[in-house]
């Protein structure tokens, strides 16, 4: 009998106290900011953070007012960090910002479009520049025409973090992130989910059982289908009680 070999796709997801989702947020939150006061406001945000520590740097040019160090305090606030056991904390954090206005080439270059300087022959002879690389499909997998195993990654992640805010778990804590492995058949559709990881910071009050008793009751069986697990389904739970303070680069 022939073997077929099996055809695996994994995807990853964090939650939003993870140093990626921190930056990330902080970012966003700020470019919000300025967008309500002045839809016209030029803003290239980054954030860093570090233990104890937030850096907001970039070019702003915008007519809003807005209080940056209260944005980047009420982020942290509401992904969860209020306490210095957590390793980071919303209000006794050091926030620093570098902030200048948008440089004068750059600004040169925006303040016309550059479609509007072209012929239609220059125009389509434009490549692309180097501002980002990606990859990605549109996929009817799924309701959010994501691909299966980052829908199910991402529901996970969001279920953490759920369970942690509305106390069905509290001594769960805001970094974590979720992994899933799915088995697609010959034609192309998702036909098992092979193998699911979970990890998350805790408090040190809990013991391990009673954690993967937990994680599998309240995070993991209420999201993935059931008709998708079978007896050679693998479960990952890693939950640390350290783990590494935030430290990341939003890019």
């Amino acid at each position: 009998m022939e073997n077929k070999e099996k055809i695996l796709f994994t995807s990853e997801s964090v939650t939003e106290g993870h140093p990626d989702k921190i930056c990330d947020a902080i970012s966003d939150a700020i470019l919000d900011a300025l967008i309500a006061q002045d839809p016209m406001s030029r803003v290239a945000c980054e954030t860093a953070t570090t233990t104890g520590l937030v850096l907001v740097m970039g070019e702003i040019t915008s007519k809003a007012n807005i209080d940056i160090q209260s944005i980047v305090r009420e982020t942290i606030r509401e992904i969860g960090y209020t306490r210095g056991k957590f390793g980071f904390d919303a209000d006794n954090c050091a926030v620093i910002t570098a902030i200048d206005e948008q440089s004068s080439d750059i600004a040169m270059g925006v303040d016309k479009a550059l479609e509007a300087k072209l012929t239609d022959s220059q125009i389509e002879a434009i490549g692309a520049g180097d501002q980002g690389m990606m990859f990605g499909y549109a996929t009817n997998e799924t309701d959010e025409y994501m691909p299966y195993p980052i829908h199910l990654a991402h529901r996970l992640s969001r279920q953490l973090s759920k369970v942690r805010k509305d106390g069905t778990l509290p001594y769960l804590r805001p970094d974590g992130k979720s992994q899933v492995t799915v088995e697609y058949d010959e034609s192309g559709n998702p036909s098992r989910i092979d193998a699911v990881v979970i990890s998350s910071q805790h408090s040190e009050d809990v013991s391990w059982d009673q954690i993967k008793k937990d994680i599998r009751e309240k995070v993991i069986d209420p999201i993935l289908p059931a008709e998708l697990l079978d007896d050679d389904t693998k479960y990952y739970i890693c939950l640390l009680y350290t783990s590494p303070s935030p430290r990341d680069v939003e890019e």
